[in-house]
């Protein structure tokens, strides 16, 4: 995997090895942003200056991709040790130590936060965790008012969450990202 754009393009993300961490496929990622970027509800001040929160991060691809493209900071809350270990040495690798933090948590029990623009989720498939995700981020203050949020699951169907207003969903082989807007 490798960041597809900005500053750090091309820069090889790490991954645990395993079926534990599931990393958004580079492919997945590149139309991910494209949209954030080019679809009518987005645009480059989506991700221009923004506050990231990548919950589930994994090897924080998408939080690094984000800060890649402009963003001002990203919050990483993964709780996985191996997973923990490819997130730091990718914040390092990326070079993005002051611009960073890392929640050792469960993004169905986050710690209170502060709001944050742009929203990543990307959970394990098959467990609708999405919406569980965000009643408890948005309870503990992580989503600021009118956020944008990309939702990855499974080919399973999703419905946007009480409150949140769908924006888009594509397909992309086993994922599907849900776009939403927060109240």
């Amino acid at each position: 995997m490798k960041i597809a754009a900005g500053r750090h393009k091309g820069r090889v993300i790490i991954a645990p090895w395993g079926t534990t961490t599931r990393p958004t496929a580079d492919r997945v990622r590149v139309s991910l942003f494209d949209m954030l970027w080019h679809a009518r509800w987005g645009g480059r001040h989506v991700v221009d200056g923004a506050r990231v929160l990548d919950a589930f991060a994994g090897t924080g691809a998408l939080g690094l991709e984000a800060l890649s493209r402009g963003a001002a900071h990203a919050t990483f809350i993964e709780n996985d040790a191996e997973a923990l270990g490819a997130l730091r040495q990718n914040i390092t690798r990326c070079a993005e130590l002051t611009k960073t933090r890392v929640l050792v948590a469960d993004a169905l029990k986050p710690p209170r936060g502060q709001p944050c623009d742009l929203i990543f989720l990307d959970p394990p498939y098959g467990h609708g965790l999405n919406a569980l995700a965000l009643a408890a981020l948005s309870k503990a203050g992580w989503i600021a008012p009118g956020a944008l949020i990309s939702a990855e699951s499974g080919r399973e169907t999703a419905e946007a969450p009480e409150g949140y207003e769908l924006l888009d969903e594509r397909r992309h082989g086993q994922a599907t990202l849900m776009f939403l807007r927060a109240p």
